[in-house]
């Protein structure tokens, strides 16, 4: 397995690969890798002849207020995990490297992304389509694999890969959950014992909206008091949104009607969680 530091060296061997005929898979990650990960990396291992996994904790999609410095980091671990999963080159640039100290240009989304966490992260997206439009710039990949954790990240990627041009194919991969339910996240190292207890109340509200309109309850502010009723009984939970939009657009639905996303974020004491299900009345 090859780590590359330097962007420029990352191009020239990408652009070598791609005259080789190789075809490259690709799955960009922030570092302290987890089981979902690690299954996105399997599921582009079967699709590509050279694997590249990015670790790169991108400062432009934090806010002013949020856990850029806190944010976990543990590359020799990544190493490992990353070594283990057949990843031939691993991307670990610093960010002095990916951005110049008087970076004018980004790429900004308008539709998908002033809703849900775009709504509360003022500027993030703005710096997620900017790094991914960067790391497919440097990588080079015919194929890239994002998960359905973060769906809000996942339309809005593809959408910029289908109104730019990327000739990129983008691969889903399914949420991964600890055995008790709680989506996987490198946020989880957080939560305290009893945090991360409280912190089932997502997956059980996504459960309780999926039960509900299987028994034909598909009006969404009926759906929405209920998960709200759950919540407020949930100590240390304090719900940041919980929405009912179309699957494509992410606009919001007043009944649940085809592909529905229900998305939730929820802080747990100080740390933030997402999660989400599409439902189908």
């Amino acid at each position: 397995m090859q780590i590359i530091e330097s962007p420029e060296e990352m191009q020239r061997l990408a652009l070598f690969l791609k005259r080789s005929g190789k075809t490259i898979g690709f799955v960009p990650t922030m570092g302290f890798l987890h089981a979902g990960h690690l299954s996105l990396m399997r599921l582009a291992r079967e699709k590509c002849d050279v694997l590249v996994a990015s670790i790169f904790v991108n400062p432009t999609q934090f806010g002013p207020n949020e856990d850029l410095d806190a944010y976990p980091r543990d590359f020799e671990r990544d190493e490992l995990l990353c070594e283990e999963e057949g990843v031939d080159i691993v991307f670990y640039p610093e960010p002095g490297n990916m951005y110049a100290a008087d970076a004018s240009v980004w790429v900004d989304e308008e539709s998908l992304s002033g809703v849900l966490c775009g709504a509360s992260r003022t500027g993030h997206f703005r710096g997620v389509c900017t790094v991914v439009a960067k790391l497919f710039n440097l990588v080079l990949p015919d194929l890239a694999v994002f998960g359905e954790k973060d769906a809000q990240q996942l339309r809005i990627i593809e959408r910029m890969v289908r109104d730019l041009n990327f000739p990129v194919e983008i691969v889903r991969g399914a949420i991964v959950r600890e055995p008790d339910g709680l989506a996987m996240s490198s946020r989880n190292k957080y939560l305290t014992e009893l945090q991360r207890r409280n912190a089932l109340c997502l997956r059980q509200a996504l459960d309780h909206v999926v039960d509900l309109v299987g028994q034909g309850v598909v009006d969404v502010a009926v759906l929405g008091k209920s998960v709200a009723n759950l919540m407020a009984s949930v100590p240390d939970a304090v719900v940041d949104y919980v929405e009912f939009v179309d699957d494509e657009t992410l606009q919001p639905v007043g009944r649940v009607k085809g592909k529905t996303l229900v998305a939730l974020a929820v802080k747990i004491g100080t740390t933030r969680l997402i999660d989400n299900a599409v439902v189908v009345p």
